[in-house]
């Protein structure tokens, strides 16, 4: 009874085969058994997400939030830092919260159905989504200096600055999925997953599905970034040497650009237990920041960042959760390469007298020329890692990106569905459902596909 099971249980999928193929995000063809199988470790969980309903909502109430925060601030006269020792000011404030409500509306605008969209409503909401993202991106270029002086335990220099750090960062990233959502729809694509909407072999992704409304998404199994993808990381990363080699000079008792390891010690004796502790042992709380950025730029680009490793306890081989590791790289790494790209450009303009050289920092020290190198090499380093993130995210989010898994019915369970055209590597083939042998799997992604009553090798 129990030898013969395996072969009446073959013929009777030969007969009747009823699982039904499954296109991932790398357009291999994937079975809803080899799928099953690789549960176990997080790649073919079945969820659910509908991101595009409710983000046109959450970007008007950010916008409103923001825009009155502003307000009031112009009204009240109270001081938001700008840059260090430069305040916004109301005029800048009420401009600010102008432009917020505009971005409110543009998403209005955006969330509507296509089919309500014109041809001037398509010019203003793409003109209004370019204006808004790169005014309201200046103001979280401010973020990662909050988080390591949150993290290091120091407290942030201004309340009020990080609170509008904050409502940038909250209306920006709303901004920028409505954009993503927006376009897609724009291009006849399904706002959630990116494919290309429609039935039957006019998906370009392989398979057909109609807005992926109500339809569970399905991940991609764990696969590293390309090799140029990581060589040009590597290399954008090379920009944190200079800059962390003068601070590891200070910490350890050196002197740098006219700034003595007394003079710097001094700067950071107001800093917290931890922050004089770790420069005691001559590591900067920056350059573990710097560290830790370099640490996550790494998992984005290896299979472990998608997959927990097997010493994590109680997540050993379970999928990392795509936000994870993209929400900090996101957030860090605009403000990084914001920062970096404005002292690069205004470190050499100030030498050449274009433009008016920063004075120097009186409890430092340093010298006129040597605030100028420690600015360019401060640009060269939050630039690169700011780069450096936005390359591996930007690989990371297109490796891991679900598609909608038209296989399964509403409940997320395997539905038949006669007639599906499957569209593989080498074109659609032919239709009608098409049984996926469970662990014809050739270690590369790579599922085998077996037309109906092919015998089992």
């Amino acid at each position: 009874m129990g030898e013969g099971a395996p072969g009446q249980h073959g013929d009777q999928e030969s007969r009747n085969p009823e699982v039904i193929v499954v296109i991932s995000a790398t357009g291999n063809a994937q079975g809803g058994a080899s799928s099953a199988a690789s549960a176990g470790h997080g790649h073919g969980r079945v969820r659910r997400r509908r991101w595009p309903e409710w983000v046109p909502a959450a970007a008007v109430a950010s916008s409103v939030v923001y825009a009155a925060a502003e307000t009031a601030w112009a009204v009240t006269g109270s001081t938001v830092p700008f840059a260090r020792h430069t305040p916004y000011s109301p005029t800048a404030q009420l401009v600010l919260a102008a432009l917020a409500l505009v971005a409110g509306a543009v998403c209005r605008v955006a969330g509507k159905p296509p089919g309500r969209w014109g041809r001037w409503a398509r010019r203003v909401v793409t003109a209004g989504l370019a204006l808004t993202v790169p005014v309201f991106a200046m103001g979280m270029a401010a973020l990662p200096a909050y988080f390591v002086t949150l993290a290091s335990g120091s407290g942030p220099e201004s309340v009020t600055g990080l609170v509008h750090v904050l409502l940038s960062t909250a209306l920006v990233s709303c901004l920028v999925l409505v954009g993503l959502s927006y376009r897609r729809r724009l291009t006849g694509r399904c706002p959630r997953c990116g494919s290309k909407s429609g039935n039957g072999s006019g998906c370009r992704s392989g398979h057909g599905h109609d807005d992926g409304r109500d339809a569970p998404v399905r991940h991609p199994d764990a696969s590293p970034a390309p090799p140029r993808t990581r060589k040009a990381a590597y290399l954008l990363l090379c920009g944190l040497l200079p800059w962390a080699a003068v601070k590891t000079v200070w910490t350890l008792g050196g002197d740098a650009f006219g700034v003595t390891a007394e003079k710097w010690k001094e700067s950071n004796s107001g800093g917290s237990e931890a922050v004089r502790a770790l420069a005691a042992v001559g590591v900067d709380v920056t350059v573990l920041a710097a560290g830790l950025g370099v640490f996550l730029l790494t998992g984005l680009m290896y299979r472990w960042g998608q997959v927990f490793l097997r010493w994590v306890p109680f997540l050993s081989g379970r999928r990392v959760p795509r936000l994870l590791p993209l929400v900090p790289a996101w957030l860090t790494a605009v403000g990084l390469s914001v920062y970096g790209v404005v002292l690069v450009v205004y470190a050499p303009l100030a030498a050449l007298g274009a433009l008016p050289a920063p004075e120097p920092d009186a409890e430092l020290g340093a010298t006129p020329a040597g605030t100028l190198w420690l600015a360019a090499f401060g640009g060269l380093a939050f630039g690169g890692l700011g780069f450096g993130l936005l390359l591996a995210s930007r690989s990371y989010y297109a490796r891991t990106r679900p598609v909608c898994a038209t296989g399964f019915d509403r409940t997320g369970t395997e539905a038949e569905r006669p007639g599906t055209s499957v569209t593989g590597r080498h074109g659609p083939a032919a239709p009608g459902p098409v049984p996926v042998s469970p662990v014809g799997c050739d270690g590369m992604g790579q599922h085998e596909v077996k037309p109906s009553g092919a015998k089992r090798s």
